[in-house]
């Protein structure tokens, strides 16, 4: 049981209602007069020149209005800007991916636009696809991008993670090609002394598919212009701040112009930071009427911003007691069209899990003709953990150790360096693997284990960890005309956040969590907030709500110790009253509070509680996970069976939500295992563009669940409390590995593991190889 009132006691979520009677209102539902609604003319080219625009029979078909191409938008493109995918909305002079968009046609009605849009004609001038990202980034290949300029680089992997991207020394450059956009490189003590040390050194590759966050609500935003030229976007975003600096740059106009409205997002994971924003805005400008846009689940997929894939080289040694020598990595990753991949993030955390004094990790953030990539939970975790843990598996096999005794002699704890230098704080590592320890699931595992039905059954261990994202945040708490209470934030509600933040408002004030009342202000009216992304808004913008409410609260006594005239000491703060300790007929209503002080001639200023917070100490969330799975050697099907997970959350304020998103991100993390994967030709072509052809593990596929909470309090965020978000979806893919090789005895090194991969994984009988 918690110690405290509020915090730390499992409620509903305050969304929850209008979300379960269908009454939530989404940015495609806004009634907004004069409404024109926009259609995409994609590429169907991977890469081609642009040519002639024949618009005339789109344009005679009543109800459009217009049909715009980049020339049309007051958009003022620069070489910076050309790099980014926000800023050149619609392609100009060339086309980088298939489904990139041309062309937008705006009618009175959708499939009006869309009927429209079929009919604009384009010469394209197919070109060379440069698909393959171990071939874009080799010296002489072929430019993906005309106009490239690498210092333009997607910022939203630093909304998600604060780490740092080294890139490597003078001395140590690689000869690479023009399309590497980016090559962080982190280095600590001699690698190769390292594995001349170790009795064992095994090395490997591992590859990752690109994969789509599969959101419910797709890619849609609204915007308008008023006479006096402003602009108001509004959209379904993870970052309204954000958005609205891109959206000015983009349209070269001053912040000031833009507001943005940061809509309920119907499913976002990291993908709904920025995509339409600046498009619909110049949309608007251009014709000078309200436009909405949004995506087909097609177009979601053919010019979304997905996962990208990887090709990760991990080669590591260690000696016969199990101590880690050395760890080198090699981190491709394939970008798409435009820089943003999180090849840095994944450095450090394939890097960050264990202690080993010699290091040598490489990434490399490749341009191909693909869609730009976008975050995905945990961006680039997946991936890197899906390696090194897969490795790590396999390492500890090869020195005949127990998995887990293995991990939790060289997992990290505080003091240790991450790879790009800052120490970890308190952490929770070691914690959680002991809580998987002493769950049946790992306890009671039984070697070479058959089941009824001729299945191998096999369980699987992995850990995961996110270094957590840092942004400035604010917030504050006003009191209102009748004595309640109100908080104003600037953040955007994904996963219960809301009824996080008014939980430790009702903690700091003593109020009920019901009487608080939460507002979501806009970009010209909402305290500044950073990104809801990166397992950071509890830890950042918590600490600042927590903040305000002492203010509020403060100011709240200090008028009441006048009006009582008692010491603030001798007041005690209770549901709508302050009142004198051990004299309960002594007290003042918050509500006379409130006309003492927001009345004509009052005497009092009105309590507004304010709340500013710049966080620069991270707190790290581990987690470690364990699986129980059953694979069919006649046809590779895995199963999942059953599954438990320990994460270290610092304190649970609300522990139902902590244990649902833990849930939500492990049946994502059987996603990346078993099943999703965009599928390309090596034209560029998408092959399955629907959720008729993307796999998305479903209700019946989900196993048996076991969350397990670790609390290891961090120093900065409220009551203790970490992120919680991230984690839970990153060893997924690895567990699931590690418990197929348990099951059959080979180690499937590509993901999703489908059940032809896992066949042909035991057809060839393939082990990691060893030194």
């Amino acid at each position: 049981m918690s110690e405290y009132m509020y915090v730390g006691h499992s409620v509903r979520r305050v969304d929850g209602p209008e979300k379960l009677l269908g009454q939530t209102r989404y940015t495609a539902d806004l009634p907004i007069d004069g409404l024109l609604y926009a259609r995409l003319i994609l590429s169907p080219y991977a890469h081609a020149r642009i040519g002639a625009v024949d618009k005339s029979a789109a344009l005679a078909q009543p109800g459009v209005a217009a049909v715009l191409t980049a020339e049309d938008l007051p958009i003022t493109r620069n070489r910076e800007d050309a790099s980014s995918r926000h800023r050149s909305p619609l392609a100009s002079e060339y086309v980088l991916f298939r489904g990139q968009p041309v062309g937008v046609v705006l009618a009175s009605d959708p499939a009006i636009a869309q009927d429209a849009a079929d009919l604009v004609m384009i010469d394209y001038e197919p070109l060379e696809a440069v698909t393959d990202p171990l071939a874009a980034m080799l010296p002489g290949a072929p430019p993906v991008h005309p106009n490239l300029s690498h210092e333009t680089a997607d910022a939203e992997a630093g909304m998600h993670a604060a780490v740092a991207q080294s890139e490597e020394e003078e001395s140590e450059k690689e000869d690479l090609s023009v399309n590497v956009a980016s090559h962080p490189h982190f280095k600590r003590g001699n690698v190769e002394e390292g594995f001349r040390e170790a009795d064992v050194v095994l090395e490997d590759t591992y590859y990752t598919s690109m994969v789509h966050q599969s959101y419910i609500e797709p890619q849609t935003v609204a915007a308008a212009v008023d006479p006096l030229g402003n602009v108001t976007v509004w959209a379904a975003t993870q970052a309204m701040f954000f958005a609205r600096s891109e959206v000015a740059a983009a349209l070269k106009m001053p912040e000031h112009q833009i507001k943005v409205v940061a809509m309920p997002v119907g499913g976002g994971f990291g993908g709904k930071f920025i995509l339409l924003e600046p498009l619909v805005a110049a949309l608007a400008v251009a014709v000078r009427k309200p436009v909405l846009l949004s995506f087909t689940r097609s177009d979601d997929f053919l010019a979304g911003n997905p996962a990208p894939q990887s090709i990760l080289t991990v080669k590591a040694g260690a000696r016969k007691d199990g101590t880690l020598t050395a760890l080198q990595a090699r981190l491709v990753f394939d970008a798409g069209a435009f820089p943003g991949a999180p090849a840095g993030i994944a450095a450090i955390m394939i890097g960050g899990y264990y202690r080993c004094p010699n290091l040598d990790l490489r990434g490399y953030e490749v341009l191909t003709h693909k869609p730009g990539s976008g975050a995905y939970r945990a961006p680039g975790a997946p991936q890197a953990t899906f390696a090194i843990e897969s490795h790590m598996d396999a390492l500890a096999r090869a020195l005949g150790l127990d998995p887990l005794e293995f991990r939790l002699r060289n997992a990290v704890v505080e003091g240790d360096k991450r790879p790009d230098g800052p120490a970890f704080p308190a952490v929770g590592l070691r914690q959680c693997l002991e809580k998987i320890a002493e769950h049946p699931l790992w306890k009671n595992r039984r070697p070479n284990e058959t089941d009824a039905q001729g299945r191998k059954i096999g369980v699987g261990l992995a850990v995961g960890g996110w270094p957590g994202g840092l942004e400035p945040a604010s917030a504050a708490c006003r009191m209102d005309g009748d004595g309640t209470l109100t908080l104003m934030v600037g953040s955007v509600d994904l996963t219960g956040s809301d009824t996080v933040m008014r939980l430790i408002a009702a903690e700091i004030l003593n109020q009920s969590p019901d009487s608080i009342r939460l507002v979501h202000g806009d970009t010209d009216s909402a305290p500044w907030m950073g990104a809801t992304g990166g397992s950071k808004v509890t830890y950042t913008l918590g600490a600042a709500v927590k903040q305000a409410a002492e203010d509020a609260r403060r100011q709240i006594l200090d008028i009441a110790a006048d009006r009582l005239e008692a010491a603030v000491g001798d007041l005690e703060l209770i549901p709508g009253r302050v009142q004198v300790q051990g004299a309960a007929s002594r007290g003042i209503n918050l509500s006379e509070i409130a006309t003492r002080s927001m009345s004509f001639g009052a005497r009092y200023a009105p309590v507004l509680g304010r709340g500013s917070v710049a966080i620069t100490g991270g707190a790290p969330m581990f987690t470690a996970h364990v699986a129980r799975v059953a694979v069919d050697p006649e046809t590779g099907q895995t199963s999942v069976l059953e599954y438990a997970a320990a994460q270290d959350i610092g304190f649970a304020i609300n522990p139902a939500e902590v244990e649902g998103q833990m849930m939500g991100g492990i049946v994502q993390g059987l996603g990346w295992a078993l099943y999703e994967q965009m599928q390309y030709d090596e034209q560029g072509q998408l092959l399955n563009s629907s959720f008729m052809d993307y796999a998305i593990p479903g209700a019946r596929v989900a196993p048996k669940i076991d969350t397990l909470l670790v609390e290891v309090a961090s120093a900065n965020g409220p009551f203790g409390a970490k992120g919680v978000g991230e984690p839970p979806v990153i060893p997924g893919a690895a567990v699931i590995a590690n418990a197929i090789a348990d099951a059959v005895g080979v180690h499937v090194t590509r993901i999703p593991m489908t059940p032809e991969r896992v066949f042909t994984a035991l057809q060839n009988g393939h082990t990691n190889g060893s030194k």
